[in-house]
């Protein structure tokens, strides 16, 4: 994720069956509507996000080939592995979930979009991460789908774009509604902590499979 692409993105704008352990369903007040202290603004396009879409198309329509898990090629042995993976966590408790998701995405590589891709800013759908390891939306996306595939209700779950004061660079981490509480899955830490415990994130937008939203300071009047 790039400063430049996450920033104009806002700008312009101003899977597979049932868990057996039920994670828990979506109340109907929004359980994100204060995160990171930002108020949240509704969109309803998400044609503003192409980058999103490919990835919920491409997540769904690519075929992964047979093959060996020797092979450096992404392919049905590798994908078994991350499946296998989810269905041993598939009775745990939905915290030791979340931890055993996010520290499973963490031990892939951090490798950045132009030399992955030769493009600045590639949002890798979670085959390709896999295979090839990503940048920090790219882990997000993988532990989004990875929690989808587990059961998690689409309106739990939000890919988060935002700004870390501390690097000055942009960011992009995985945020999850359990227990009136937001937790943060982020690559820069196997640690899943609340959203509360962060105070050098600045959410820009967030986006699920239905719907994305701006976020605004708290005393914003826009």
């Amino acid at each position: 994720m790039t400063a430049r692409g996450s920033i104009i993105i806002v700008l312009v704008a101003v899977v597979l069956g049932g868990p057996i352990f039920s994670p828990p369903t979506a109340d109907a007040a929004d359980p994100f509507s204060h995160l990171f202290g930002y108020k949240e603004r509704a969109q309803e396009d998400l044609g503003e996000l192409p980058q999103w879409l490919r990835v919920l198309e491409r997540h769904l329509r690519e075929d992964v080939p047979d093959g060996s898990c020797r092979d450096t090629v992404f392919n049905r042995c590798h994908l078994n592995h991350w499946l296998d993976f989810l269905d041993s966590i598939r009775r745990r408790p939905p915290a030791a979930q979340l931890t055993a998701v996010n520290n499973y995405a963490n031990r892939k590589p951090y490798v950045l979009d132009i030399d992955n891709y030769a493009e600045d800013d590639y949002w890798a759908i979670a085959k390709e991460f896999l295979a090839n390891g990503g940048d920090c939306e790219d882990y997000a996306i993988t532990k989004f789908f990875s929690l989808r595939w587990l059961g998690y209700d689409d309106q739990r779950l939000r890919l988060v774009i935002l700004q870390d004061s501390n690097l000055n660079i942009a960011h992009a981490v995985l945020a999850v509604s359990l227990k009136r509480d937001i937790l943060i899955l982020d690559n820069q830490t196997d640690r899943v902590v609340s959203h509360r415990s962060i105070v050098h994130y600045a959410p820009l937008y967030s986006v699920n499979e239905e719907q994305w939203w701006l976020h605004l300071p708290a005393m914003s009047t826009l």
